[in-house]
């Protein structure tokens, strides 16, 4: 999708970005061959191809903050195919809502293939260096919650990644809620242990284990898990749809 796209391009928007799809022309390459086809103005033409040129730079070195800057945060999935080979879907656990007030006692991070959980007073700051490592972050409902949440606790934290929040995408193509119901409509079942714990519950499960109940830690680890490695399965399932209501949307 991301070859598809020219909204982040400069002074060019969704008007025109419809007007080349409803023209049959998605692709950059095909952008290229023919433009002239394009009822558009040959100055957003011109703004087009150059824009274009340095989109395959861009790409081609796997400038993800340049993408990051350029695309408007809601459009941040169009990215998805092109930096998934370095992403990270991240949830966190906290006792509370307020990141002045509340303590932020998990963080979760899953590659793809190994779901690693950190915890406060054992390895809570290891995070900072192991999101570092990603081009990509993916969560539900990230942008108002979990990343400002991090950020508050470690503000060196620079967050410079692309970013998909999930739960607009998914808003989009008629899936909304909270995403333990989002992942029953999927068809997406939890483990018999976790299944009916919610924010509230994974709270109790921390406090459980501040006062010695190391199993209420594990159970809220495997929680958390879950809730990562699910987002995975989630946009795995769904990102087609993201697509194809894209171009659904400018041809109405």
């Amino acid at each position: 999708m991301l070859t598809s796209t020219y909204i982040h391009i400069q002074s060019i928007g969704k008007t025109i970005e419809h007007k080349i799809w409803s023209s049959g022309i998605r692709k950059w390459s095909e952008f290229m061959e023919q433009h002239d086809t394009i009822p558009i103005s040959v100055t957003k033409k011109e703004t087009i191809i150059a824009g274009v040129d340095e989109s395959n730079d861009r790409l081609d070195a796997q400038d993800f903050e340049f993408f990051a800057n350029a695309l408007p945060r809601s459009e941040h999935w169009r990215a998805y195919r092109h930096f998934s080979g370095s992403v990270a879907y991240v949830d966190i656990e906290t006792t509370g809502l307020s990141p002045e007030y509340d303590d932020l006692t998990v963080v979760g991070i899953y590659d793809g293939k190994d779901a690693k959980t950190y915890v406060r007073g054992i390895d809570l700051d290891d995070i900072v260096e192991e999101l570092a490592k990603y081009e990509l972050l993916i969560t539900f409902n990230g942008a108002r919650f979990d990343l400002p949440f991090i950020k508050q606790k470690y503000p060196q934290i620079e967050f410079n990644q692309l970013h998909i929040d999930l739960m607009y995408p998914l808003r989009r193509i008629g899936l909304s809620g909270g995403l333990k119901n989002i992942e029953r409509t999927l068809g997406i079942s939890r483990s018999d242990e976790t299944t009916g714990i919610d924010g509230f519950e994974a709270v109790r499960l921390w406090r459980r284990y501040e006062r010695g109940e190391k199993g209420a830690l594990e159970l809220l680890l495997e929680y958390n898990r879950e809730d990562i490695v699910n987002l995975d399965t989630i946009i795995g399932m769904t990102y087609q749809k993201f697509v194809d209501n894209a171009f659904s949307v400018a041809n109405c």
